[in-house]
Order: C-alpha cells, then sequence, then structure tokens
C-alpha cells in the first residue's frame, strides 16, 4: 500500500488523483490532504478518504475544518503546510498547488524522503537544479504529472539517452490559434478561458492560451530531463491526442497517445514502475486526424522568451515563472490586457541581475527580489492601462 501527501486536494488535478486512488483502493491510500480555499470540499474529501491530516490555506478556514473534523490535526498556513509534508509519513507526495506556493511544500515533502509526482511545473521552473540535487541526495524519483512530461518520460524508457536526438513537446495552440496577432489587443478574459482541449483552473488556462505554458513546459523539461535548449522542440498538434514525442538518433520517433484525461498521467506516475490495468477509457483510432503545425513565436512571444530564459540560467527561468504568474494574475482581474502579460516578462527578464542562489533560502530570498521587480513592471502597466 502507497501511502500518498496530496498536496492541492480541490484542485482538478487533485480531484483526479483522488479518482484514480479510490479506484485502485488496495494499491493506494491518502495519508493527507492539502488544500487552498475550497473547505467545502475539503472536508469531503477528508471523510470520503478517512483522512487525519489537513492542511488549509489560513487560519478562518482551519478552524471551520477543524469544527467539520474533530479527530483531524489540521495544519493552517504556509509555513504549517510545509511541516505537514515533511512530517506525515508517506512513500509519495502529489505536488499539484499552482504556482509559487507549491514549491516549498513539494520540496519539504523530497527532502523528508518521499518520492514526488509533480503537476506544479512551477516547481521544477524555479528551482529546478535544487531539485535534482535533493533527489539525488536522497535517492527519490520526481515523477511528472504534466500530461506532455509523462509523455516523455515513457518515450524515454526506449533507448538510452545517448541514442536521444530531441524532445518534441506538443501543444494544442489554445483558442487563439488562428486569430490574427492583429486582434490580440482586444482579447477579453472570457474569450482566454474557452480552452478547446482540457478542462483546467484559471492560471493554467490562461497560460495555455499565450503559450506561457509550454514554455514553462521546456524549461521544466530541461530540469527533468538533462536535455539543453536546443534538443527541445515544440510543435503545435490541435487535437492533443499525441502528447508528446521523443526522436532518436536512427530516426525513430515514439509518440505516447492516450485519451485527453489527466488520471492517465496520474495514475502512470502513483504506479510507475508497474502499469495498472486503466478502467478510464481508450483512445478510438477510426477516424481520428492528425495534424501539425509550426509555432508562431511572433503572434505567442512568451515561448521564444521561455527559451531565452532557459539559455540564460540562473536565475531567469524563475523570473519568467513568477512575472508571468503575477502577470496572468493580473490579467484574469483586468488590470492588464493580454498582450501585456509577455510584455511583463520581457520587461522583469531584461532588468534582473542574477545573484547566486546556492540553497532553497537563497532561493527564496531572490524569488522575493523577482516578484518586486515583477511587481513594479506590472504596475506599470497597469497605470498605462487606466
Amino acid at each position: 500500500m502507497k501511502r500518498i501527501i496530496l498536496l492541492g486536494s480541490t484542485g482538478s488535478i487533485g480531484v483526479s488523483t483522488l479518482e484514480v486512488v479510490h479506484h485502485f483502493r488496495d494499491e493506494f491510500s491518502i495519508a493527507a490532504l492539502v488544500a487552498g480555499r475550497n473547505t467545502e470540499r475539503l472536508i469531503e474529501q477528508a471523510r470520503r478518504f478517512g483522512v487525519r491530516r489537513v492542511g488549509v490555506a489560513d487560519a478562518g478556514a482551519a478552524r471551520e475544518v477543524k469544527r467539520a473534523l474533530p479527530r483531524a490535526r489540521v495544519y493552517a498556513g504556509d509555513a504549517a503546510i510545509a511541516d505537514l509534508a515533511a512530517e506525515t509519513e508517506a512513500e509519495m507526495a502529489v505536488a499539484a498547488i499552482v504556482g509559487e506556493a507549491g514549491l516549498v511544500p513539494a520540496f519539504r515533502c523530497l527532502e523528508s524522503g518521499k518520492d514526488l509526482a509533480l503537476a506544479n511545473k512551477e516547481a521544477m521552473v524555479m528551482a529546478g537544479a535544487l531539485f535534482n540535487r535533493e533527489a539525488r541526495r536522497r535517492g527519490r524519483r520526481i515523477l511528472p504529472i504534466d500530461s506532455e512530461h509523462c509523455a516523455l518520460h515513457q518515450g524515454l524508457r526506449s533507448g538510452k539517452r545517448s541514442e536521444v536526438e530531441k524532445l518534441i513537446l506538443t501543444a494544442s495552440g489554445g483558442p487563439f490559434l488562428k486569430k490574427k496577432r492583429s486582434e490580440f489587443a482586444s482579447i477579453t478574459v472570457e474569450e482566454a478561458l474557452r480552452h478547446p482541449t482540457w478542462s483546467m483552473g484559471p492560471k493554467i488556462t490562461i497560460d495555455s492560451a499565450t503559450l506561457g505554458n509550454k514554455a514553462l513546459e521546456v524549461i521544466e523539461a530541461h530540469f527533468l530531463f538533462g536535455f539543453p535548449a536546443q534538443a527541445i522542440e515544440v510543435v503545435v498538434h490541435p487535437q492533443s491526442q499525441i502528447h508528446s514525442m521523443v526522436q532518436y538518433r536512427d530516426g525513430s520517433v515514439l509518440a505516447q497517445v492516450s485519451p485527453n484525461d489527466m488520471k492517465f498521467p496520474i495514475q502512470y506516475a502513483l504506479s510507475w514502475p508497474r502499469r495498472l490495468p486503466s478502467p478510464f477509457g481508450r483512445v478510438r483510432f477510426p477516424g481520428m486526424t492528425l495534424s501539425f503545425l509550426p509555432v508562431d513565436g511572433k503572434k505567442f512571444p512568451l515561448l521564444p522568451l521561455g527559451y531565452e530564459a532557459l539559455r540564460r540560467g540562473g536565475g531567469y527561468p524563475m523570473v519568467f515563472s513568477l512575472a508571468n504568474e503575477l502577470a496572468v494574475g493580473e490579467f484574469l482581474r483586468g488590470r492588464v490586457g493580454f498582450l501585456g502579460i509577455a510584455e511583463a516578462v520581457q520587461n522583469a527578464l531584461e532588468r534582473w541581475d542574477d545573484p547566486p542562489m546556492p540553497d532553497l533560502p537563497a532561493l527564496l530570498d531572490a524569488a522575493g527580489r523577482a516578484r518586486r521587480l515583477a511587481r513594479a513592471e506590472l504596475n506599470g502597466a497597469v497605470r498605462k492601462v487606466e
């Protein structure tokens, strides 16, 4: 029985993870749940899975959860949630807290000797070198839950690293694939949230519309698999049936195909290296159409900016991630336009002076500086809009 800490239990990845655990009740159990503000769903999940350790974002929510779950130990706030991650006995943690908030609890899980099933791409983008060093030191595994990186993980099992020519990440193209660049300035939040393929939370849905998510995934692929920027390619694949591909030096390309359902990569990460029989559907090939297009970097400038941040190295990927996260938040609040997201990221990268980040405290200190820098850029953009 593999015990699992679920960080971000009430979001889409968390809910899907619990569906997988429920189906494989003889294989997995939930040791702890962590959520943000959706206390009603958290309480229902804790009762359903008999969980006695739960973490919530603030004290008010913690009091409500404690009243509903009197036999549970409730952790409130970021520091307490990090303690829960370190103290709870478990073999694996699923890291599904969105954005920067998920970095420290994910690291504490790894630091305390747990394997990490990673859905929070920002953790590896911001601190990939530290995560990899800690995983090696503890003898633990980092297994990707992103469908693209899960696909690459599977494709890389078929040959030696030295035999790989390149990794190919697929992108749906988002809702604006066919929209003219001249019309981007008028894009609304409602339009950007209409993803044509996947049902996701608002932050990652906007990232998909800007292709900022693909930039983050390129950086994450580098840290997960050790390939340089020039060996990681992105192609647009609107049907999202092929989740990513590995091209070997003999010309063979291995493509991973599965239904558009996050339960597949979640099950893969939880059960690796085994493959358990899945109840979650099958690909139907008759009538399927697959098409591929190049990425237009002028329409979607966040992707080339992500490559540039990766090539610069150091703290630049962290600055990219933080500036993008803050800019997406301002766009969702209607305070900057769609084009303002990439502009804020570019300006923050141009102004960054790269300090050394030898450990997690130094990285968090640098992250504070990067956040202030990005916030200053966004405040200027908001004043222009107003």
